[in-house]
């Protein structure tokens, strides 16, 4: 059994609009994962829902859990989940990363939403941030009962762990010798009862540092701190995400029916994830109608965690709605 925290912990206020409670349930590996429910006050019968994740190394209680508040106060039932070996969910070791374990997790919320007699099945979409935003267009790939998928300031973590930032490190020289450095770390680590993190994010943020460097710091080690977070802290398992090199998870997006909004700031660090994520979705497609992406002017990675001024919810509920 996990724990879970009973008083309110969120990085952001609690809204008196909705309904909250937490929940668990189990994915298809037999990790128990965590999330919070939001249910619109006063609302009977059966509700349009929303799966919220992200982002990536972030915990339900920061900017996932105020997306899925936010779409309750809109009159969907909306859960917050920690994906495996994060946060309140369960899985050993710690902070560990997987782009088929991931997947599973947001199939599994959505499993989760369909056993629900206070939610249309017929009415189910996902939310994914940052690293979330890739992983939820690679659930969108495979799971049909997802009628829209949002996916903000997206980061396609295959594409990061292989070629490196800005595609900086892509070239089979560059992968191979981050290869040979954690399968070093591997061979350290076994029949270790630990794992090395792999640290995070600077405070204070040396003056010379890029400037998504320190956007990230002041979100995840000031505004939105939280001890369960393990970007606001020791960063994740040095070789979490080493299985993302070599699994491309956007290579069927183009196949996407279902409808899908990409939503990115144009002076995001990440913003050309987001960009050529919808190019390659739109690439030799059947399906693009119902495809689109939303640039946000002058909006940097970290406006669309918490900056209610700046993210589109007006959009973002109006192209849900209309899908479903």
């Amino acid at each position: 059994m996990i724990n879970l925290e009973t008083k309110w912990d969120k990085t952001f206020p609690k809204s008196d609009k909705v309904e909250h409670c937490k929940v668990t349930f189990k994915n298809r590996y037999g990790i128990e994962l965590a999330a919070d429910l939001y249910k619109p006050l006063n609302m009977v019968g059966k509700l349009p829902a929303i799966s919220v994740s992200g982002p990536f190394g972030a915990v339900k209680e920061q900017c996932s859990g105020l997306y899925a508040q936010t779409m309750a106060e809109r009159g969907f039932l909306t859960i917050a989940f920690d994906p495996s070996f994060t946060g309140e969910s369960g899985g050993m070791p710690r902070y560990m990363a997987s782009p088929d374990i991931n997947t599973e997790d947001f199939q599994a919320s959505i499993d989760y939403l369909c056993s629900r007699d206070d939610v249309d099945v017929n009415k189910i979409s996902i939310i994914g941030i940052c690293g979330w935003g890739g992983m939820a267009i690679n659930t969108a790939c495979i799971d049909t009962r997802i009628k829209a998928t949002v996916a903000m300031t997206m980061y396609d973590m295959t594409r990061v762990n292989a070629n490196g930032y800005f595609d900086s490190e892509n070239s089979e020289e560059a992968r191979y010798n981050k290869k040979v450095q954690l399968n070093s770390q591997r061979t350290v680590e076994f029949n270790k009862d630990y794992s090395r993190a792999g640290g995070c994010l600077p405070l204070p943020v040396a003056e010379d540092a890029p400037f998504f460097v320190k956007d990230y710091s002041k979100y995840y080690k000031g505004r939105a701190y939280h001890p369960r977070s393990l970007n606001s802290n020791e960063g994740w398992n040095v070789i979490g995400c080493m299985s993302f090199m070599n699994q491309p998870i956007l290579k069927y997006s183009n196949e996407i029916r279902s409808a899908v909004l990409i939503v990115h700031g144009d002076k995001a660090h990440s913003f050309y994830f987001g960009k050529d994520a919808y190019e390659n979705m739109i690439k030799d497609s059947k399906y693009t109608s119902n495809k689109e992406l939303l640039i946000i002017p002058e909006a940097v990675h970290t406006d669309l965690y918490d900056n209610l001024e700046v993210i589109p919810f007006d959009k973002i509920e109006k192209f849900i709605r209309k899908a479903i």
